[in-house]
Protein backbone atom coordinates (compact mmCIF):
# COMPACT_ATOMS: atom_id res chain seq x y z
CA UNK A 1 0.00 0.00 0.00
CA UNK A 2 1.67 3.42 -1.22
CA UNK A 3 1.43 6.21 1.45
CA UNK A 4 1.55 9.65 0.39
CA UNK A 5 2.53 13.09 1.77
CA UNK A 6 0.47 16.04 1.68
CA UNK A 7 -2.98 15.24 -0.20
CA UNK A 8 -5.32 17.21 -0.93
CA UNK A 9 -8.79 16.36 0.19
CA UNK A 10 -11.29 18.40 -1.89
CA UNK A 11 -11.96 15.37 -4.16
CA UNK A 12 -12.83 13.16 -0.74
CA UNK A 13 -15.51 15.02 1.04
CA UNK A 14 -19.13 16.17 -0.61
CA UNK A 15 -18.89 19.55 0.98
CA UNK A 16 -15.53 19.96 -1.52
CA UNK A 17 -13.36 21.80 1.31
CA UNK A 18 -9.93 22.41 -0.07
CA UNK A 19 -8.05 20.35 3.08
CA UNK A 20 -4.75 18.34 3.39
CA UNK A 21 -3.80 15.64 4.85
CA UNK A 22 -0.35 15.33 6.30
CA UNK A 23 -0.66 11.16 4.53
CA UNK A 24 -2.45 9.52 2.49
CA UNK A 25 -3.10 5.73 2.05
CA UNK A 26 -5.79 4.25 -0.12
CA UNK A 27 -6.81 1.06 1.69
CA UNK A 28 -7.99 -1.71 -0.33
CA UNK A 29 -8.12 -4.61 1.53
CA UNK A 30 -7.59 -5.71 4.97
CA UNK A 31 -4.17 -5.80 5.16
CA UNK A 32 -4.36 -2.31 3.38
CA UNK A 33 -6.11 -1.13 6.75
CA UNK A 34 -3.95 -3.11 9.10
CA UNK A 35 -0.81 -1.54 7.40
CA UNK A 36 -2.20 2.23 7.94
CA UNK A 37 -3.19 1.34 11.54
CA UNK A 38 0.23 0.32 12.32
CA UNK A 39 1.54 3.40 10.36
CA UNK A 40 -1.17 6.11 11.87
CA UNK A 41 -0.22 4.96 16.18
CA UNK A 42 2.29 7.69 16.54
CA UNK A 43 0.59 10.23 13.69
CA UNK A 44 -3.39 10.06 14.40
CA UNK A 45 -6.08 8.47 11.81
CA UNK A 46 -8.93 9.93 9.82
CA UNK A 47 -11.15 7.27 8.35
CA UNK A 48 -12.71 8.33 5.21
CA UNK A 49 -15.64 6.26 2.99
CA UNK A 50 -17.70 8.82 0.90
CA UNK A 51 -16.49 12.19 2.54
CA UNK A 52 -20.28 12.76 2.56
CA UNK A 53 -21.12 13.31 6.50
CA UNK A 54 -17.84 15.46 7.51
CA UNK A 55 -17.21 18.77 7.53
CA UNK A 56 -13.41 19.63 7.68
CA UNK A 57 -12.28 22.92 9.42
CA UNK A 58 -8.54 22.22 8.96
CA UNK A 59 -5.92 20.17 7.37
CA UNK A 60 -5.18 16.81 8.49
CA UNK A 61 -1.51 16.34 10.39
CA UNK A 62 -2.46 12.37 10.24
CA UNK A 63 -3.13 9.53 7.94
CA UNK A 64 -6.01 10.04 6.06
CA UNK A 65 -6.92 6.08 5.13
CA UNK A 66 -9.97 6.24 2.39
CA UNK A 67 -11.55 2.38 2.83
CA UNK A 68 -11.83 1.37 -0.71
CA UNK A 69 -12.76 -2.22 -0.13
CA UNK A 70 -15.49 -3.40 -2.90
CA UNK A 71 -17.00 -6.16 -3.96
CA UNK A 72 -21.33 -7.74 -3.10
CA UNK A 73 -21.97 -11.07 -2.53
CA UNK A 74 -25.29 -13.15 -1.97
CA UNK A 75 -24.33 -15.37 1.30
CA UNK A 76 -27.58 -17.37 0.74
CA UNK A 77 -30.78 -17.54 1.66
CA UNK A 78 -33.99 -19.40 3.96
CA UNK A 79 -37.63 -20.01 3.73
CA UNK A 80 -38.13 -16.16 4.37
CA UNK A 81 -35.36 -13.84 3.75
CA UNK A 82 -32.10 -13.18 1.25
CA UNK A 83 -28.40 -12.72 2.68
CA UNK A 84 -26.25 -10.32 0.99
CA UNK A 85 -22.76 -8.97 2.11
CA UNK A 86 -21.68 -5.69 0.98
CA UNK A 87 -18.27 -4.40 0.98
CA UNK A 88 -17.60 -0.81 2.95
CA UNK A 89 -16.27 0.98 0.06
CA UNK A 90 -19.03 0.18 -2.05
CA UNK A 91 -21.64 3.20 -3.24
CA UNK A 92 -24.84 3.45 -0.72
CA UNK A 93 -27.33 3.99 -3.85
CA UNK A 94 -25.64 1.80 -5.90
CA UNK A 95 -26.04 -0.88 -3.90
CA UNK A 96 -29.42 0.25 -3.74
CA UNK A 97 -29.92 -0.52 -7.38
CA UNK A 98 -28.24 -3.27 -7.15
CA UNK A 99 -30.63 -4.82 -4.62
CA UNK A 100 -33.55 -3.60 -6.68
CA UNK A 101 -32.25 -5.32 -9.83
CA UNK A 102 -32.18 -8.55 -7.47
CA UNK A 103 -35.53 -7.85 -6.31
CA UNK A 104 -34.05 -7.53 -2.74
CA UNK A 105 -36.51 -5.08 -1.45
CA UNK A 106 -36.39 -2.84 1.77
CA UNK A 107 -33.66 -0.13 1.49
CA UNK A 108 -35.53 1.49 -1.62
CA UNK A 109 -36.79 3.96 0.32
CA UNK A 110 -33.30 5.06 1.01
CA UNK A 111 -32.01 5.20 -2.61
CA UNK A 112 -29.90 8.29 -3.38
CA UNK A 113 -28.28 8.90 0.16
CA UNK A 114 -24.78 9.92 -0.36
CA UNK A 115 -21.97 8.19 1.08
CA UNK A 116 -20.74 4.47 1.13
CA UNK A 117 -22.16 1.33 2.91
CA UNK A 118 -19.42 1.15 5.69
CA UNK A 119 -21.30 4.98 7.11
CA UNK A 120 -24.89 3.33 6.95
CA UNK A 121 -24.37 1.49 10.06
CA UNK A 122 -23.29 3.97 11.69
CA UNK A 123 -25.54 7.26 11.87
CA UNK A 124 -28.30 4.03 11.32
CA UNK A 125 -29.38 6.11 7.96
CA UNK A 126 -32.84 6.90 7.34
CA UNK A 127 -35.42 8.22 5.19
CA UNK A 128 -39.21 7.82 4.36
CA UNK A 129 -39.87 6.15 7.09
CA UNK A 130 -37.23 3.57 6.90
CA UNK A 131 -33.91 2.78 9.04
CA UNK A 132 -30.79 0.88 7.76
CA UNK A 133 -31.50 -1.58 10.97
CA UNK A 134 -34.62 -2.45 9.21
CA UNK A 135 -32.57 -4.89 7.38
CA UNK A 136 -29.66 -4.89 8.95
CA UNK A 137 -28.25 -8.58 9.84
CA UNK A 138 -24.48 -8.26 10.90
CA UNK A 139 -21.15 -6.36 10.27
CA UNK A 140 -17.58 -6.76 10.50
CA UNK A 141 -14.79 -4.70 11.57
CA UNK A 142 -11.88 -4.17 12.61
CA UNK A 143 -10.67 -2.94 16.12
CA UNK A 144 -8.05 0.59 15.58
CA UNK A 145 -5.56 -0.83 18.27
CA UNK A 146 -5.53 -4.67 18.65
CA UNK A 147 -6.20 -5.10 14.59
CA UNK A 148 -8.63 -7.81 15.75
CA UNK A 149 -11.71 -8.66 13.80
CA UNK A 150 -15.04 -8.31 15.39
CA UNK A 151 -18.71 -9.22 14.24
CA UNK A 152 -21.41 -7.04 15.39
CA UNK A 153 -25.22 -8.15 15.30
CA UNK A 154 -28.10 -6.16 14.79
CA UNK A 155 -28.47 -5.73 18.66
CA UNK A 156 -25.05 -5.33 19.43
CA UNK A 157 -24.55 -2.02 17.12
CA UNK A 158 -26.84 -0.20 19.87
CA UNK A 159 -29.07 1.37 17.00
CA UNK A 160 -31.02 4.88 17.43
CA UNK A 161 -32.37 7.86 15.72
CA UNK A 162 -29.14 8.60 13.24
CA UNK A 163 -26.62 6.86 16.00
CA UNK A 164 -25.21 3.80 17.01
CA UNK A 165 -22.22 2.48 18.95
CA UNK A 166 -19.92 3.70 16.30
CA UNK A 167 -20.84 7.10 17.21
CA UNK A 168 -21.58 6.54 21.00
CA UNK A 169 -19.37 4.96 23.10
CA UNK A 170 -17.53 2.74 20.82
CA UNK A 171 -17.04 6.29 18.17
CA UNK A 172 -13.42 5.79 16.75
CA UNK A 173 -12.93 1.91 17.98
CA UNK A 174 -13.18 0.21 15.23
CA UNK A 175 -13.57 0.66 11.09
CA UNK A 176 -16.39 -0.79 8.82
CA UNK A 177 -15.36 -3.67 6.60
CA UNK A 178 -18.16 -5.24 5.16
CA UNK A 179 -21.68 -5.26 6.30
CA UNK A 180 -24.45 -7.99 5.83
CA UNK A 181 -28.24 -7.61 5.03
CA UNK A 182 -31.29 -9.74 5.83
CA UNK A 183 -34.39 -8.90 2.72
CA UNK A 184 -37.48 -10.63 3.43
CA UNK A 185 -38.77 -12.33 -0.01
CA UNK A 186 -41.83 -10.59 0.40
CA UNK A 187 -41.69 -7.28 1.50
CA UNK A 188 -43.66 -4.98 2.15
CA UNK A 189 -43.55 -1.54 0.66
CA UNK A 190 -43.20 1.50 2.96
CA UNK A 191 -45.18 4.65 0.74
CA UNK A 192 -46.93 6.14 3.71
CA UNK A 193 -44.91 8.99 3.70
CA UNK A 194 -47.24 11.91 1.76
CA UNK A 195 -44.34 12.67 -0.88
CA UNK A 196 -44.18 9.11 -1.77
CA UNK A 197 -47.37 8.50 -2.44
CA UNK A 198 -48.02 11.80 -4.32
CA UNK A 199 -45.20 11.62 -6.78
CA UNK A 200 -46.74 7.82 -7.22
CA UNK A 201 -50.18 9.12 -8.07
CA UNK A 202 -48.74 11.84 -10.10
CA UNK A 203 -47.16 9.22 -12.25
CA UNK A 204 -50.24 7.29 -12.37
CA UNK A 205 -49.10 4.13 -10.40
CA UNK A 206 -50.92 2.45 -8.18
CA UNK A 207 -49.47 -0.88 -7.68
CA UNK A 208 -45.73 0.16 -7.31
CA UNK A 209 -42.96 -2.14 -7.68
CA UNK A 210 -39.81 -1.75 -5.89
CA UNK A 211 -38.69 0.25 -8.86
CA UNK A 212 -41.17 2.58 -8.54
CA UNK A 213 -40.88 3.37 -4.94
CA UNK A 214 -37.23 3.57 -5.50
CA UNK A 215 -37.48 6.49 -8.84
CA UNK A 216 -40.57 8.50 -6.78
CA UNK A 217 -37.81 8.78 -3.96
CA UNK A 218 -34.72 9.74 -6.79
CA UNK A 219 -37.44 12.61 -7.58
CA UNK A 220 -38.35 14.06 -4.60
CA UNK A 221 -34.69 13.91 -3.37
CA UNK A 222 -33.54 15.84 -6.53
CA UNK A 223 -36.38 18.16 -6.16
CA UNK A 224 -34.94 19.21 -2.86
CA UNK A 225 -31.49 18.08 -2.50
CA UNK A 226 -28.71 19.48 -4.32
CA UNK A 227 -26.29 16.79 -5.96
CA UNK A 228 -22.26 17.30 -4.17
CA UNK A 229 -21.11 17.19 -7.93
CA UNK A 230 -22.51 20.80 -8.69
CA UNK A 231 -22.79 22.30 -5.08
CA UNK A 232 -20.56 21.50 -2.19
CA UNK A 233 -22.99 20.13 0.84
CA UNK A 234 -23.00 16.73 2.89
CA UNK A 235 -27.14 16.21 2.69
CA UNK A 236 -28.67 17.09 5.84
CA UNK A 237 -26.90 19.17 8.75
CA UNK A 238 -28.80 19.07 11.49
CA UNK A 239 -31.00 15.37 13.13
CA UNK A 240 -34.67 15.99 13.51
CA UNK A 241 -35.56 16.72 17.08
CA UNK A 242 -37.45 14.62 19.73
CA UNK A 243 -39.55 16.52 21.82
CA UNK A 244 -41.52 15.81 24.81
CA UNK A 245 -45.50 15.92 24.53
CA UNK A 246 -45.64 18.57 26.68
CA UNK A 247 -43.24 20.36 24.91
CA UNK A 248 -44.94 19.41 21.84
CA UNK A 249 -48.22 21.08 22.96
CA UNK A 250 -46.77 24.14 24.01
CA UNK A 251 -45.52 24.53 20.42
CA UNK A 252 -48.51 23.51 18.89
CA UNK A 253 -50.54 26.40 20.50
CA UNK A 254 -47.99 28.77 19.20
CA UNK A 255 -47.50 27.43 15.62
CA UNK A 256 -50.58 25.51 14.86
CA UNK A 257 -49.02 24.62 11.53
CA UNK A 258 -46.05 22.80 12.83
CA UNK A 259 -45.25 19.17 11.64
CA UNK A 260 -44.68 16.81 14.39
CA UNK A 261 -44.26 12.78 13.72
CA UNK A 262 -45.55 11.09 17.30
CA UNK A 263 -42.99 8.49 18.48
CA UNK A 264 -43.96 4.51 19.96
CA UNK A 265 -42.31 6.05 23.17
CA UNK A 266 -44.91 9.44 23.68
CA UNK A 267 -42.17 11.37 22.64
CA UNK A 268 -42.61 13.31 19.37
CA UNK A 269 -40.33 14.45 16.28
CA UNK A 270 -40.27 17.82 14.44
CA UNK A 271 -39.19 18.53 11.39
CA UNK A 272 -35.54 20.55 12.07
CA UNK A 273 -35.76 22.19 8.36
CA UNK A 274 -39.22 23.64 9.71
CA UNK A 275 -37.98 25.25 12.06
CA UNK A 276 -35.02 27.01 10.12
CA UNK A 277 -37.09 27.97 7.08
CA UNK A 278 -39.55 29.51 9.58
CA UNK A 279 -36.87 31.41 11.15
CA UNK A 280 -35.83 32.42 7.67
CA UNK A 281 -32.65 30.35 7.11
CA UNK A 282 -33.77 29.28 3.73
CA UNK A 283 -31.84 30.42 0.77
CA UNK A 284 -29.71 32.88 2.74
CA UNK A 285 -26.37 33.02 1.54
CA UNK A 286 -23.16 34.47 2.26
CA UNK A 287 -20.28 35.05 -0.09
CA UNK A 288 -19.53 31.28 -1.02
CA UNK A 289 -21.54 29.57 1.02
CA UNK A 290 -24.89 29.47 2.78
CA UNK A 291 -28.33 27.67 3.26
CA UNK A 292 -29.93 25.65 0.45
CA UNK A 293 -32.81 27.47 -1.44
CA UNK A 294 -34.82 24.53 -1.54
CA UNK A 295 -34.07 22.47 1.68
CA UNK A 296 -33.51 24.46 5.09
CA UNK A 297 -31.77 21.36 6.38
CA UNK A 298 -28.76 21.70 4.08
CA UNK A 299 -25.96 24.45 4.25
CA UNK A 300 -23.87 24.04 1.11
CA UNK A 301 -20.63 25.42 -0.43
CA UNK A 302 -21.11 27.61 -3.40
CA UNK A 303 -17.18 27.02 -4.31
CA UNK A 304 -14.22 27.83 -2.12
CA UNK A 305 -15.66 28.46 1.46
CA UNK A 306 -13.71 26.86 4.42
CA UNK A 307 -14.89 24.45 6.42
CA UNK A 308 -14.95 27.20 9.60
CA UNK A 309 -17.58 29.71 7.73
CA UNK A 310 -20.03 26.66 7.38
CA UNK A 311 -19.45 25.87 10.60
CA UNK A 312 -19.90 28.88 12.19
CA UNK A 313 -23.28 29.42 10.16
CA UNK A 314 -24.66 26.24 11.76
CA UNK A 315 -23.84 27.73 15.34
CA UNK A 316 -26.14 31.00 14.48
CA UNK A 317 -28.42 29.05 13.03
CA UNK A 318 -28.51 26.54 16.42
CA UNK A 319 -28.15 29.61 18.80
CA UNK A 320 -31.33 31.15 16.70
CA UNK A 321 -33.83 28.04 16.94
CA UNK A 322 -32.83 27.58 20.66
CA UNK A 323 -33.77 31.57 20.91
CA UNK A 324 -37.26 31.52 19.01
CA UNK A 325 -38.41 27.44 19.90
CA UNK A 326 -36.59 26.58 23.06
CA UNK A 327 -35.27 23.75 21.15
CA UNK A 328 -31.33 22.64 20.86
CA UNK A 329 -30.56 21.48 17.25
CA UNK A 330 -27.82 18.25 16.87
CA UNK A 331 -25.69 18.59 14.05
CA UNK A 332 -25.66 15.08 12.36
CA UNK A 333 -22.38 15.92 10.68
CA UNK A 334 -19.27 15.02 11.73
CA UNK A 335 -16.88 18.20 12.33
CA UNK A 336 -13.54 17.27 11.96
Amino acid sequence: MEILQHQPLRNYNTFGIDAYAGFFANAKNVDDIQQGLTFSRDKGLLVLGGGSNLLLLNDFKGLVLHVDLKGIEKLGEDDEYYYVKACAGENWHQFVLYCISQDFGGIENLSLIPGNVGAGPMQNIGAYGVEIKDVFYELEAIHRKDLTIRKFSNHQCEFGYRSSIFKTHAKDEYIILNVTFRFHKNPTLNTSYGAIEEKLNALGITDPGLKDVSDAVIAIRSSKLPDPAEIGNAGSFFKNPVVSASEFDSLKNEYPDIPAYPQADGTVKLAAGWLIEKAGWKGKRFDNYGVHKDQALVLVNYGGAKGQDIYDLSEKIVQDIQSRFGITLEREVNII
